[in-house]
């Protein structure tokens, strides 16, 4: 017998605004692109091995374990380094509009993903992952921004937990292309699919319209068109939550990434730990990714009802505290069992859910910031964390070839998110509050 609770919930779902064709074409537009962004993020640290080993000969170095794990770690630290210089995109877009540059950086990283794939020394994949990073870095602040503010208030927290599971079905097709493409044609024809995105760039600039909270500030506050947003976002109103947001992503990343970046070669390790050979490793790898991508997924969806809950703070905090969990045990504890491989795979997928964390990011930074600032503050706080990433990122690199081992170094950056903890109070709580305009 339906009860009353039933009733209201019933009628609560039937009075959700309904979307237009334009904000349906433009969140598909923009997790598509931030589908491929993941995909194309991921590729490199499916095809490293692969990669360096044929690229460092010609470079003038020898494919020993030590230098393909150092090479790799300061490509991936270029990477991110384009990546953090992303944030040039936020002004752009407060200045032009969400679409046209959202259709940009989509356009960037596809065509120096695809670029990659005729590299020719290491130097050549370094420097088209820089360029490549810095247009995917502007794929989520802008992705963020647009469905934040184009679909309807009812509608756009559980948006942001939508569009976040983009990023790790990329991770998803990045496994599975590694599995079929990347098996039988090799590092190079995974890359060349990275060029798919230029169809998603044209499509989300012919066919998808300008938010019109961004059209209203624009007519509202013509006058501020040439102030600096890098500006505005440091001022007395805004200077506070701007830094603590990007002390918050940067934990984030930090763990995130060690954790997620080095996963297929610690799958690889384990894996030929047990006897396996180096083509079922490989796929063991971009099996193991997929179950990690899968867990992700269902935490993204799992976070908004949970934010909308419990508050934005704590719901972060429980995050935090699984990610610091289940790295730490996972490459501290798991990696060094004498038959890890299957306790290390089933940590991923818990590690997975926990990452869903960015989902929050995605709801919660457009409720810190008025429109005529809002996508220059989020690219800038997505960024900042970027750069220390790479800082971070050396720092493992240079721990994994002293150490001789991968597990530890990576359980080391369990630590981030303790400090992330303390952190937390300092944000402020958007529970129940509508977007600023």
């Amino acid at each position: 017998m339906p009860t009353t609770v039933d009733g209201q919930t019933s009628a609560t779902r039937a009075k959700r605004t309904p979307l237009n064709r334009s904000q349906i074409t433009g969140f598909w537009g923009a997790w598509a692109g931030w589908t491929l962004d993941g995909m194309d993020s991921f590729i490199y640290a499916l095809v490293l091995a692969p990669a360096l080993t044929e690229l460092l000969p010609r470079s003038g170095y020898a494919a020993t374990p030590a230098n393909v794990g150092l090479a790799g770690s300061i490509l991936f630290a270029l990477f991110l380094v384009g990546w953090g210089l992303s944030f040039i995109w936020g002004p752009l877009a407060d200045r032009f509009g969400r679409t046209k540059v959202l259709a940009a950086t989509i356009f960037t990283f596809a065509i120096f993903t695809g670029l990659a794939a005729t590299a020719h020394t290491v130097w050549e994949l370094g420097l088209y992952r820089f360029f490549a990073g810095v247009g995917i870095g502007g794929e989520w602040a802008l992705a963020g921004t647009y469905v934040a503010e184009a679909w309807p208030e009812d509608r756009r927290k559980m948006g942001a937990g939508y569009l976040q599971t983009g990023y790790y079905a990329g991770f998803f097709l990045a496994a599975a292309l590694n599995y079929t493409i990347g098996a039988a044609f090799g590092w190079r024809a995974m890359f060349l699919v990275g060029l798919f995105p230029v169809v998603v760039s044209i499509m989300v600039l012919l066919r998808v319209k300008e938010t019109d909270k961004w059209e209203r500030a624009e007519a509202v506050h013509p006058h501020v068109k040439h102030e600096s947003p890098l500006k505005a976002i440091f001022n007395a109103q805004y200077r506070k939550r701007t830094i603590v947001a990007a002390v918050l992503l940067t934990v984030a990343i930090i763990g995130l990434w060690a954790g997620a970046v080095y996963e297929p070669s610690a799958v690889i390790q384990l894996a030929t730990k047990a006897g396996m050979d180096k083509h079922d490793a490989a796929r063991m790898a971009s099996i193991a990714t997929g179950l990690l991508s899968i867990g992700t997924i269902i935490g993204c969806l799992a976070l908004p009802p949970m934010a909308e809950k419990i508050g934005r703070r704590k719901t972060l905090a429980v995050y935090f505290v699984g990610m610091a969990a289940s790295i730490a045990l996972a490459f501290g504890w798991a990696f060094y069992l004498p038959n890890g491989l299957v306790p290390f795979i089933a940590l991923l997928f818990v590690l997975g859910f926990f990452g869903g964390n960015f989902a929050l990011f995605s709801l919660w930074l457009p409720e810190q910031f008025e429109t005529r600032v809002r996508a220059t503050a989020f690219a800038f706080c997505t960024s900042v964390g970027r750069f220390f990433g790479a800082i971070v990122n050396f720092g493992i690199g240079a721990m994994v070839l002293n150490m001789k081992t991968l597990g530890v170094p990576i359980a080391l950056t369990a630590v981030a998110f303790l400090i992330g903890l303390a952190v937390i109070p300092l944000a402020p709580e958007t529970k129940g509050q509508e977007l600023p305009n």
